[in-house]
């Protein structure tokens, strides 16, 4: 790609307005009714443009280093638990906990696959090119795309103190994680648009799906009403105001834990692990007050508003020129990932699972709690608590598993 860093925006109001208008324009030019704009984004959904262009624009060089983290910080502080509370607050319990064994089970085969496919790249790798495995130093690495890709950033760094990867190696390895992470996310959000074609390749019975969504649909059209400023007002005041407690109580509970190291490998001194608990918990208990009103006036919406700028937040850590520098280790990440999604791809095939439960119970693995309720919102907003639910729980066995698949690592390589 040709370098134009100098001319790298630093201001990060700029960087940030940038971001915007793209998700601007590409929700203004999905709606129009030219039959190009429909066959375009047919082919290419408006949710992943808005990660694509600033994945590129941010590979070009156009915005300065530092930048495109210092928005992602800003959006998952405030804007991820705020998306989570108020597209949990509308949802219907019995009706999400009615979905069936389906997406638990896709979700520990998810896991399975990845804990798996890590041990059988490596061996493919190392039999095409034994010059790279002369110690130990990779399969240690990897160790870090493991934990990461069942669990989360916390899962990834307790495999790094673990296994004693050093922090060059780790710099790579999260390069590894979050290109590939990255990919198979937008090939999924491609996917999502496919759903029902894939759902028929999959021999699949999505009904419990469709009335989750088909409930809310009605509960919206049902009870939905202009907004008021007041309504406005007291939704961004109580949104954010727990927003700050769940931050406050995460961060203590984290504290309370951080003195032990079987709790840091298991994400319990993790506050964002907390937060994320936290937050969706007040959202389950508001869904049955009568809190869920704001819902009639748009809760949701604004939730999906927030989780798009997430999503080009993003897309704004993504450097698609690293696929240059390091393609050879990005190509083990590449075969590792096409592994996983081939074994729950033949799985959700023998038990006839809904590619829904196939993407969200993947994407908590790889992706974990920040981007899993992205991907459920791809299929429809209502469905977002499910990606929170499972994204949690990858958390909680991250550790564990990224474990076991490095002791297999070793066995095949070391």
């Amino acid at each position: 790609m040709p370098d134009i860093s100098y001319l790298a925006i630093e201001s990060l109001p700029l960087a940030f307005g940038i971001i915007m208008a793209i998700i601007g324009l590409v929700f203004y030019t999905q709606a129009l009714p030219g039959k190009f704009w429909q066959r375009f984004y047919a082919v290419l959904p408006g949710i992943v443009l808005c990660c694509f262009i600033p994945a590129t624009l941010n590979s070009l060089g156009v915005f300065a280093d530092g930048i495109g983290s210092q928005i992602y910080g800003f959006t998952a502080t405030y804007l991820l638990p705020a998306s989570l509370l108020l597209m949990t607050l509308s949802m219907d319990v019995p009706k999400i906990l009615g979905l069936g064994w389906k997406a638990i089970a896709m979700f520990f085969a998810a896991s399975i696959a990845i804990v798996i496919s890590g041990p059988i790249s490596l061996g493919i790798a190392k039999w095409v090119s034994p010059e790279m495995f002369t110690d130990d130093t990779l399969w240690r690495g990897f160790s870090a795309v493991a934990g990461s890709w069942i669990g989360g950033a916390a899962n990834q760094a307790a495999m790094k103190e673990l296994f004693g990867v050093s922090d060059d190696l780790f710099g790579m390895m999260i390069l590894v994680d979050t290109t590939n992470a990255s990919l198979w996310l937008l090939a999924i959000l491609v996917m999502a648009k496919h759903s029902e074609k894939i759902d028929k390749f999959l021999r699949a019975d999505s009904s419990s799906i469709d009335k989750v969504v088909k409930a809310v649909e009605n509960y919206e059209r049902d009870n939905a009403r202009p907004a008021t400023l007041n309504d406005l007002m007291v939704m961004f005041g109580l949104c954010f105001a727990m927003v700050g407690v769940a931050h406050f109580v995460g961060g203590q509970i984290a504290g309370f834990f951080a003195p032990y190291s079987w709790a840091v490998q298991y994400s319990f001194a993790s506050s964002f692990f907390w937060m994320v608990v936290i937050i969706t918990l007040i959202g389950v208990v508001f869904s049955f007050t009568k809190i869920r009103r704001l819902d009639h006036v748009g809760a949701s919406k604004i939730g999906t508003v927030f989780i798009f700028i997430l999503i080009a937040a993003i897309g704004m850590q993504i450097n698609l020129a690293g696929i240059v520098s390091q393609w050879r280790l990005l190509l083990i990440g590449l075969l590792w990932m096409s592994i996983h999604v081939i074994l729950i791809f033949i799985f959700a095939r023998i038990i006839r699972a809904p590619f829904f439960f196939l993407a969200v119970g993947s994407n908590a693995n790889t992706g974990g709690a920040s981007s899993a309720p992205i991907v459920a919102t791809a299929f429809h907003p209502s469905l977002a608590p499910v990606g929170v639910f499972l994204g949690i729980l990858g958390y909680a066995v991250g550790t564990f598993g990224g474990y076991i698949s490095t002791q297999l690592m070793r066995l095949v390589v070391g």
